[in-house]
């Protein structure tokens, strides 16, 4: 029975000694040997208690086990009494499986984050606009030059709400698919100029040009349209968002040998001359909700969601997003995506 067991497990008698053991527990207790006592291979003080409990108890009984060494995990400890048709012998016995929960934890300790971040920022422009109306209904009444102003900053926090919902909605329905990638071909030339395209007037408004270089050729690549525009309309807004007034925003595709030696990868190289980004930011960029500047992102209408969405989406297309940045002279959001051969790509 413990053999079979995919988890760590052992039995145990009243005493605390070690009747059998399965591969996994030796794995997990190096020195493991039936006839021990377990206090030989474990000495975390929670275990030991809890099989002291066991054995005046005919409960099942759990316990969490913090263990640092060699690194830091966190495992569940369940003691299970055996019948008397599963014991190995004519005394009482216990079954002690583990499980390591330390990713469960660390996923229930993204979302509670995920959580807190998204009511935070949402809570942040519904108090505005709380504060708003309550003195539209006040002091402001009969004032029609402020009531004006303040309806304008209503409307842009409503504004800001929306982008956020949206955001998170989007995030949320990527992340559900992220394990399945696409089965669609996308043309990539086409993508990247269509979102150019598309962005242009925000471009000119900020005084910033949009420098396009696609390739010669078609460049197939297996993916879902939309979700391709997005990652690109996000970049590109983004060098446009923090770039220089008066800048430029290249972005440029490239063909690159594959590095696992085996066919091709299409680069789309997003350039902006803005200010740059510390070195010690890159590697969080692309954490939900964080911001190099909060005030400025919020200021610039990020939600500080967008480059979080752009990694979900070239992680499920099987490809790689890379950043660099120099302090003073900008910033270059480069996604790599594998290219579709000819006889591939055709319909």
């Amino acid at each position: 029975m413990v053999s079979a067991m995919p988890d760590p497990a052992l039995v145990l008698d009243d005493a605390g000694i070690i009747l059998h053991h399965n591969a996994a527990a030796a794995d997990l207790f190096p020195r493991i040997r039936a006839g021990q006592h377990l206090s030989s291979v474990s000495r975390n003080p929670d275990l030991l208690s809890a099989v002291e409990k066991a054995s005046d108890t005919a409960d099942v009984i759990t316990v969490e086990l913090l263990d640092r060494v060699p690194v830091q995990r966190r495992v569940s400890a369940i003691l299970t009494p055996l019948s008397f048709e599963q014991r190995v012998d004519a005394g009482p016995a216990y079954l002690v499986t583990f499980r390591d929960i330390t990713d469960q934890e660390k996923l229930a300790q993204m979302r509670a984050d995920f959580i807190a971040h998204a009511s935070h920022e949402l809570r942040t422009p519904l108090a505005s606009l709380r504060g708003f109306v309550e003195t539209l209904q006040g002091p402001a009444r009969d004032d029609p030059e402020a009531r004006d102003r303040f309806l304008g900053i209503m409307a842009a926090q409503a504004e800001r709400m929306t982008r956020l919902i949206d955001d998170l909605l989007s995030l949320s329905r990527i992340e559900m698919h992220v394990h399945v990638p696409p089965r669609g071909t996308v043309e990539l030339n086409e993508v990247v100029n269509f979102v150019a395209q598309s962005l242009e007037p925000v471009a000119q408004s900020s005084g910033i040009s949009i420098e396009v270089e696609t390739l010669p050729t078609s460049a197939f690549v297996r993916g879902d349209y939309d979700e391709l525009v997005q990652v690109f309309q996000n970049l590109i807004q983004n060098a446009i968002r923090y770039g220089r007034e008066g800048g430029f925003v290249r972005v440029r595709m490239t063909r690159e040998p594959h590095r696992r030696g085996e066919g091709q990868r299409i680069s789309v190289a997003v350039e902006d001359n803005g200010e740059g980004i510390a070195p010690e930011h890159l590697p969080r960029l692309t954490e939900r909700f964080y911001r190099v500047s909060v005030s400025a992102s919020r200021q610039k209408g990020g939600t500080g969601l967008g480059l979080a969405i752009v990694k979900h989406i070239v992680t499920r297309h099987r490809g790689e997003l890379k950043i660099a940045s120099t302090l003073g002279k900008g910033s270059t959001f480069t996604v790599l995506l594998d290219e579709l051969s000819e006889s591939t790509a055709a319909p």
